[in-house]
């Protein structure tokens, strides 16, 4: 017999040898085809914006405004409960509505005077600024709302509702741009928060 004409077969030849077609080890999925089908929905929005891509986009927007809706969430809660907790509704919705725009003014300031951008690369501190002020105010503004309710009991128990809503919003952002597990993040933010309110509660009914 010729052994030349019975040449052992190479094992990345054989067909399915890797378990997959054309040698895709096995269990490695095709990647999706396409640029669009790489980048996803928002990455591409992220591109039409102007961005130059998902980290610029991430160090000019997504980090100033994630500062400013951590801390309008978070540290509003005391107040906020403080005030429903030893007095009425209408107290708990002026002291929310105070803090939240104080607060965010004094967060929108500290971010654009903390990093003028031309060494970080995060872009205009104005810009900056404005986006972590206004997510500042509006993280305490949307769990004020509820005291509209004269009833402090049922507003207590919506803006709770509202909170947990936010905190999951945070959550998801951290895990979508940050790499960042949902469930830990979750749980990480709850647990800021719960300490918060109960400082808030604690004070409220002292």
């Amino acid at each position: 017999m010729d052994r030349a004409a019975t040449k052992t077969p190479i094992l990345g030849d054989a067909p399915g040898a890797s378990g997959g077609p054309r040698g895709r080890p096995r269990g490695e999925r095709p990647g999706p085809e396409g640029p669009e089908g790489r980048e996803g929905l928002i990455a591409r929005l992220i591109h039409r914006a102007g961005y130059a891509d998902e980290r610029d986009f991430l160090l000019r927007v997504v980090q100033p405004a994630l500062v400013g809706m951590i801390d309008g969430t978070v540290s509003s809660l005391a107040p906020i409960f403080a005030a429903a907790v030893s007095s009425n509704s209408h107290t708990a919705l002026v002291v929310g509505f105070a803090t939240a725009l104080g607060a965010g003014v004094s967060m929108g300031i500290s971010e654009a005077l903390s990093d003028t951008g031309e060494e970080t690369g995060r872009g205009s501190p104005l810009v900056r600024g404005s986006i972590t002020g206004g997510m500042t105010a509006l993280g305490g503004i949307f769990h004020t709302l509820p005291f509209f309710i004269s009833d402090v009991h049922k507003a207590l128990l919506v803006a709770g509702g509202v909170v947990a809503v936010e905190l999951f919003v945070i959550a998801w952002v951290r895990k979508r741009f940050l790499d960042v597990s949902l469930r830990s993040s979750f749980v990480v933010v709850t647990l800021a928060g719960a300490i918060v309110l109960a400082i808030g509660v604690a004070v409220g009914s002292s």
